[in-house]
């Protein structure tokens, strides 16, 4: 499934996977993420943090009625506050879908599917 934009010269379809590597990219920019979970490790054998070219595991993209919403699944550190990790994350995935493919998100969910222990 693509999103589409309509525009007055015709239509744009971007792909989900396009989607999920700019929303994979902007959540791991972020201080505090270790790294992308996929959504469901246990259907895809995968119990640790996702590779960028595995980040469509780790990103559901919903469309409806011209409503975009975006659910990310991250990996945080130890030690920092989630919430604020997650209001970054948010708003720094929401920038780089207007300024990178001229998408506007409704939503963007983040949901933690795990606190690692970072060593030095």
């Amino acid at each position: 499934m693509a999103v589409k934009i309509k525009t007055k010269f015709g239509t744009v379809d971007i792909d989900n996977n396009v989607i999920a590597n700019v929303v994979g990219g902007a959540a791991t920019d972020n201080y505090g993420v270790v790294g992308m979970a996929s959504q469901n490790a246990i259907r895809d054998n995968v119990n640790d943090i996702l590779k960028i070219e595995n980040y469509f595991k780790g990103v559901q993209v919903h469309q409806k009625d011209n409503k975009l919403s975006v659910d990310v699944y991250i990996i945080v550190s130890y030690g920092t506050k989630i919430s604020e990790v997650c209001k970054t994350v948010q708003s720094k995935v929401k920038y780089n879908l207007e300024s990178m493919l001229g998408v506007t998100a409704d939503s963007v969910n983040v949901i933690v599917q795990g606190v690692q222990v970072l060593n030095d």
